[in-house]
């Protein structure tokens, strides 16, 4: 398996991803997470030209997805709670895997972004309880809760690596 940029050529592939991303949530009983077309393809097209979304690739198969950027995310300016360190991080945004992938993409996902930084931050939705189980098994630290840009809010993670 590799991890590469994404490219246009492979956004329907990856919108495909996360329908099934999106039924896995309804099927554990996040009703609330990635509704109204979210994440939508004009986003994950912006996502892709900026360089930011990566894809995981076996035998020439588009396997997952994600959004990784080392920036300041404005969504993590505010905290009720308190993030582990003040200093630059990485954001693991829109991560999906088809079922098909074997072992852990959120591992693998980490393991990219964290030979890049050395310190990253995630958020997931409250309902979204297989990916907080998750986060936790990989060591990352529960922080306190976010708000979104539509107020909503989000279960807040870090890890230093």
């Amino acid at each position: 398996m590799e991890i590469l940029k994404a490219e246009d050529r492979d956004i329907d592939r990856i919108m495909a991803i996360y329908d099934e991303g999106r039924s896995f949530m309804r099927k554990s009983g996040n009703l609330r997470q990635w509704t109204g077309g979210y994440p939508s393809e004009s986003l994950i097209a912006d996502d892709i030209a900026s360089g930011y979304l990566y894809k995981a690739v076996e035998d020439g198969t588009v396997l997952g997805a994600f959004f990784f950027a080392v920036m300041d995310d404005p969504t993590y300016h505010v905290i009720r709670g308190s993030w582990s360190s003040d200093r630059p991080y990485g954001v693991i945004h829109r991560i999906a895997r088809s079922s098909s992938y074997k072992g852990s993409f959120l591992h693998d996902a980490v393991a990219f972004a964290s030979a890049r930084c050395g310190y990253i931050r995630v958020d997931t939705h409250q309902d979204n309880a297989p990916m907080q189980m998750a986060l936790e098994r990989e060591g990352f630290r529960k922080c306190g809760i976010i708000w979104i840009h539509d107020g909503s809010e989000r279960v807040a993670f870090d890890k230093i690596i």
